[in-house]
């Protein structure tokens, strides 16, 4: 987008005067000249609007599968600069039973797809099975932790765990889970 904004900027600026009113544009100024305005608003709308996802794990089943496509509304929580991803205009914050996609802290250049369980402030715990924020159940079906076939409940066949936490959620951070 950058190197043909900057060809097709160049022609309108300098080059266009300089050639004859029956000369036609070289081809190195035709074909960008051409993507420009595509990539352009390819690049605005994943910038700022939605941006398609694949779902790479089975971590969201059963509502969401590996192989399943999503489009991410980008605009929700708010206005980011693209690459540096800093916020610029906050319209709203993630709430409890949203799924998010964020990069994963341990390896930003990884996507991850979860549901929002805890927000800032809350206390998380898994308890008789049951997702428990602040004291109280939720009462939701992707909050139902229940075994697999194998009696464990993450996967890890180690892992026969009934309970977990309290877990307090710091300010400005997120518990989130897949379903």
């Amino acid at each position: 987008t950058v190197v043909t904004g900057a060809v097709w900027l160049a022609d309108w600026l300098v080059l266009a005067r300089r050639r004859a009113a029956d000369e036609s544009e070289p081809w190195w100024v035709e074909y960008p000249k051409s993507f420009f305005p595509v990539l352009l608003a390819v690049f605005l709308l994943r910038s700022f609007l939605a941006e398609p996802f694949r779902i790479p794990s089975s971590s969201m089943r059963p509502t969401l599968v590996v192989g399943d496509y999503i489009l991410v509304n980008k605009f929700s929580y708010g206005i980011r600069l693209p690459i540096v991803e800093r916020k610029i205009v906050a319209v709203a914050d993630p709430q409890r039973g949203d799924v998010v996609v964020f990069r994963y802290p341990v390896n930003p250049s990884q996507d991850f797809i979860k549901r929002v369980i805890g927000l800032p402030g809350d206390t998380v715990e898994l308890k008789d099975r049951r997702i428990h924020v602040n004291g109280t159940p939720i009462d939701e079906p992707y909050a139902h932790y229940l075994p697999r076939p194998d009696g464990t409940l993450s996967g890890d066949p180690g892992d026969r765990r009934e309970a977990y936490g309290p877990v307090p959620v710091p300010a400005g951070h997120y518990f989130v889970m897949g379903d």
